[in-house]
């Protein structure tokens, strides 16, 4: 896996697209899976990476989201980690369930005005994108990891493409980094 060297030495020049899995939900409860809640460990996992976003000098400066109820609530307590207004915070339906194509569409449809924006999402479609953006080998996204994507040939959205995006971080909370136990 190619990635970049350390973050704060990343140019901010170019487009960056934080991918991130919501933490883990809740499956005890009888309830659509739409409206699965995050469970304890979840609620855990997520301040934790947030944590260690904020602790980087790139960070989004928009976020989109599944409208279902672990995605939101996973951007909702990484915004609050990282000071973004809730105003900043908007979702798309499509990004729930969304295979490849549809969230391929979604981020050539943010506006450019963005230069760092966090995504957050579902498996299988957020493992494949990652992979696609990067062109790496199939990368497992499990709960609450977060894949920082650099386009540095990229002035707008619409460029991002198969192969166009660089690594610069791939976390996740069982990575020996994050402050989560389990």
């Amino acid at each position: 896996m190619i990635i970049a060297s350390k973050i704060e030495k990343v140019d901010i020049m170019g487009k960056h697209l934080f991918i991130i899995r919501h933490a883990k939900s809740d499956w005890s409860l009888d309830v659509r899976d739409f409206d699965r809640p995050l469970n304890e460990r979840g609620f855990r996992d997520a301040p934790a990476m947030a944590k260690r976003l904020a602790d980087h000098a790139i960070r989004p400066n928009f976020i989109l989201s599944s409208p279902a109820k672990r995605a939101l609530t996973t951007a909702q307590i990484f915004a609050e980690q990282l000071s973004i207004p809730n105003k900043l915070i908007h979702t798309e339906k499509r990004i729930y369930d969304a295979s490849l194509p549809t969230l391929l569409e979604v981020v050539n449809q943010l506006n450019d005005q963005f230069e760092q924006v966090a995504i957050f999402g579902h498996n299988p479609g957020f493992s494949a994108l990652a992979s696609y953006l990067s062109q790496e080998d199939y990368l497992n996204l499990p709960t609450c990891a977060l894949v920082h994507l650099k386009f540095p040939d990229a002035d707008q959205w619409g460029e991002v493409s198969a192969g166009t995006g660089v690594i610069v971080n791939f976390w996740y909370p069982k990575d020996g980094q994050a402050d989560s136990a389990d």
